[in-house]
């Protein structure tokens, strides 16, 4: 199991990136909360990461805290929700948002989420209210500025939201009235997600 990786970070085209580690590329997969509070490529990054080994795939996923991996790993434990829909769970919120979100069992809010019907959140936050109170308290992460990215942000932006579960004339729809002042994909990806739970 790969719980840790200490690196170079190559590339960042959420919710994709590419860490290098003595020479080796990880390629991982990471919510949106990770990949917008991280320094601009070619910065060292830690990232705390989960395995997902697959009889086609092994898929590794990296994450800035250790409360954010863990609620990844107690939500794939649920029953019909994978790797992907836990993305973007973790992608559409914050990991305390989504813990609030249990808490106060407000499983409304949760269906506004890519993929997520109303039994699959109200079974989340049955079986996730025991779990979160386990969970150890977020660590700060790394901060670093954002560059913008090469080539078409919106068109990246699309890209991004697709990955998270949500269809092309969905994305499209998020991104339709976002302010167009040179975000880079991600800060629109971010945008887009909180606009998405607001409505």
């Amino acid at each position: 199991m790969i719980g840790r990786l200490r690196g170079q970070l190559l590339e960042k085209d959420a919710p994709h990136l590419l860490v290098e580690v003595q020479g080796v590329g990880y390629e991982l997969d990471a919510p949106m909360s990770t990949v917008i509070e991280l320094p601009a490529t070619g910065s060292e990054v830690t990232l705390h990461t989960h395995l997902v080994v697959r009889e086609d795939a092994q898929n590794l996923y990296g994450f800035l805290s250790l409360t954010e991996r863990n609620l990844f790993r107690s939500l794939i434990r649920i029953s019909g929700v994978g790797p992907k829909m836990a993305l973007a769970l973790l992608s559409g919120m914050s990991a305390e948002d989504l813990i609030r979100c249990v808490e106060n069992q407000d499983a409304a809010l949760l269906t506004r989420l890519p993929g997520i019907g109303k039994k699959t959140a109200e079974r989340l936050v049955i079986e996730l209210r025991d779990r979160v109170r386990e969970l150890p308290a977020r660590t700060a992460a790394p901060s670093g500025g954002l560059q913008p990215d090469n080539g078409d942000a919106r068109t990246d932006a699309i890209s991004g939201l697709v990955a998270l579960g949500y269809k092309p004339a969905e994305a499209s729809q998020l991104l339709r009235n976002l302010p167009d002042n040179g975000l880079a994909s991600d800060e629109l990806i971010r945008q887009a997600l909180q606009k998405s739970v607001r409505r």
